[in-house]
């Protein structure tokens, strides 16, 4: 196993969508697989120069911060074992967070130095990492169907709330002093210590992905109909207002990610005759398509926006292992800061 520190070389390939004509690049080899984090984590540097991601390149699964400058990556983990979804980027981008087997660790990207803030114990599954506004992480562990959600600051780890069932989405509402919870159909709030957990009431019928959007002011979510002829919709939910409210319909989404002003939705399309990465524009309504996926799972794609809106990536198996792949979208969509 390479250690972390190793350099290795840019992987990038560019090709022309078959659908669109739209220049594509794909950023890691397929010859092996490669992934993103969890799409609400903090992966990008914020002048969207950077990209933390995972691979397994060196045989392991291993944990890479890209230039997206110069394609070179550098290995920041030597971890045992990995969870690739809990890899997040500090706020100060100078370390980075993830769980290695029971242990939750804090790396830092200069010196490579490490600290464990909390170590589980075994047998018990764990899920669901996400960052408060504050700095702290926030996970799941889940034994015989039962949940408990955890708080880890810098001087202490413990349980902020306990349920009955396990829980399917934990995410930190940005900027903000809440977390929304979701557990087999129901959808709640709660503050970061567990106290004010009130529920939400989401339009009836199956709720797909949500995210919120990144001023933390509302999230979205999709929509899904009972009868699978219908489309599939993105909708806006307003906790302070408690307003649900449709966006739009969209192609089939199986996933959506907001620009950093909520201007603009990237999705990914779960249908076969029609697998497409696409943008849904808000203030028309209307959908472009960017290029196709193809991947064997459209759940993997999950296509993001860097901070400053400029490109979309997404991750397929089109081409053997699944890989990271990027297109810019600087022609549809305005150049936005920081989220």
């Amino acid at each position: 196993m390479a250690v972390a520190g190793r350099l290795s070389g840019p992987e990038w390939k560019r090709y022309p969508d078959p659908a669109t004509e739209l220049e594509v690049v794909r950023l890691t080899d397929p010859a092996f697989s490669s992934g993103m984090t969890a799409p609400h984590l903090r992966q990008f540097g914020r002048r969207s120069d950077t990209l933390l991601y995972w691979s397994e390149r060196t045989g392991t699964r291993q944990g890479f911060q890209m230039d997206l400058k110069t394609g070179e990556s550098h290995q920041i983990t030597d971890a045992a074992d990995l969870d690739p979804h809990s890899l997040v980027l500090n706020s100060d981008e100078k370390s980075v967070v993830y769980f290695d087997g029971p242990a939750l660790i804090e790396s830092s990207l200069n010196s490579l130095s490490k600290r464990t803030p909390y170590k589980g114990p075994a047998g018990v599954k764990r899920t669901g990492l996400t960052q408060g506004f504050d700095g702290s992480l926030l996970f799941v562990e889940t034994r015989d169907g039962k949940s408990r959600i955890l708080r880890s600051t810098r001087s202490v780890t413990n349980t902020i709330a306990a349920l009955e069932s396990p829980v399917d989405d934990l995410q930190a509402r940005p900027k903000s002093g809440q977390l929304l919870i979701r557990s087999e159909a129901a959808v709640s709030l709660c503050n970061l210590d567990g106290s004010g957990t009130r529920p939400l009431q989401l339009e009836p019928g199956l709720t797909g992905a949500i995210t919120w959007v990144p001023s933390g002011r509302t999230f979205v979510y999709l929509h899904i109909p009972d009868d699978p002829k219908e489309l599939i919709s993105l909708r806006e939910y307003n906790p302070e207002e408690k307003t649900d409210r449709r966006i739009a319909s969209t192609s089939q989404f199986e996933s959506v990610g907001s620009n950093t002003d909520s201007s603009v939705f990237a999705g990914a399309s779960r249908s076969k005759a029609s697998a497409y990465v696409l943008i849904l524009l808000r203030a028309v309504r209307r959908e472009l398509t960017l290029c196709e996926h193809h991947a064997s799972d459209p759940r993997m794609v999950s296509p993001i926006f860097t901070p400053d809106s400029q490109s979309v990536f997404f991750t397929s198996d089109r081409d053997g292992h699944s890989a990271i792949y990027r297109v810019h979208v600087d022609k549809f969509v305005e150049h936005t800061g920081e989220g």
